[in-house]
């Protein structure tokens, strides 16, 4: 049987399927020698199939939303809504919440945690989910966890999300989410390295828009970048 949780340093990069984009390239991060990772861990996308899988209701509101158009945005709207309220109604298998209980025993149940989502079809070469899937910042004690992972789930369907689905040819119930419970920081500063320009698609330029506290404000656009761009070093390719 696959896994439920995955602590950050059991992922690598055949674990895509297992922990989503973000999760995979954290796991991946957290094996690189001096690199500093917030200790935290997954809650693999087999926690979403098996929490989900048997839900008839769910299922028969998935068969709805396969046969929308993109420009039946109200449609959309009403039947994405319902499967959101449902995802965040289902409850949690007791062995899933036990893997879960465990990891945040081994963490700490005392200090604040992100609770961020993690989807298989984040940062593909033809297609990005970035921003489009919810995080939560600040989040103490088991119970508040459990719920976000739920409201994380959720998330899946919210409108953006489904109707990018749409455009791109997704197919909605081929798409899963891990959920990444990581240990808060409180830098004074954070931001966004872009190993190629954003805007220009040039790849001799890094991109770095940062700003002081949590990156929060600046992927929310509370605030703009401190910082822009440094070129690199012609011997890079």
């Amino acid at each position: 049987m696959k896994p439920y949780v995955l602590e950050l340093r059991e992922i690598d990069k055949m674990s895509q399927m297992v922990v989503g984009g973000k999760g995979m390239n954290l796991g991946e991060c957290s094996r690189i020698e001096g690199t500093l990772v917030p200790e935290g861990f997954c809650v693999t996308t087999e926690a979403y199939k098996r929490v989900i899988g048997e839900n008839e209701e769910l299922q028969q509101l998935l068969d709805q939303l396969a046969v929308q158009k993109v420009d039946e945005r109200k449609r959309i709207s009403e039947i994405s809504w319902k499967i959101r309220e449902l995802i965040e109604g289902i409850e949690i298998e007791k062995g899933i919440e036990q893997d879960i209980d465990r990891c945040l025993l081994t963490f700490g149940l005392e200090h604040a945690y992100a609770v961020r989502s993690s989807a298989t079809a984040e940062d593909l070469p033809f297609a990005s989910f970035a921003g489009q899937h919810d995080t939560y910042l600040n989040i103490i004690g088991r119970d508040k966890v459990l719920r976000h992972i739920s409201k994380c789930w959720a998330s899946l369907f919210t409108d953006r999300a489904v109707i990018y689905r749409i455009q791109n040819g997704f197919d909605h119930s081929q798409v899963f989410l891990s959920v990444i419970i990581q240990r808060m920081i409180f830098p004074q500063a954070s931001g966004i390295l872009f190993t190629a320009d954003p805007l220009t698609s040039n790849r001799k330029l890094l991109s770095i828009d940062a700003s002081f506290g949590l990156g929060e404000a600046l992927v929310s656009g509370l605030v703009s970048a401190a910082i822009r761009c440094k070129k690199m070093k012609s011997s890079i390719r």
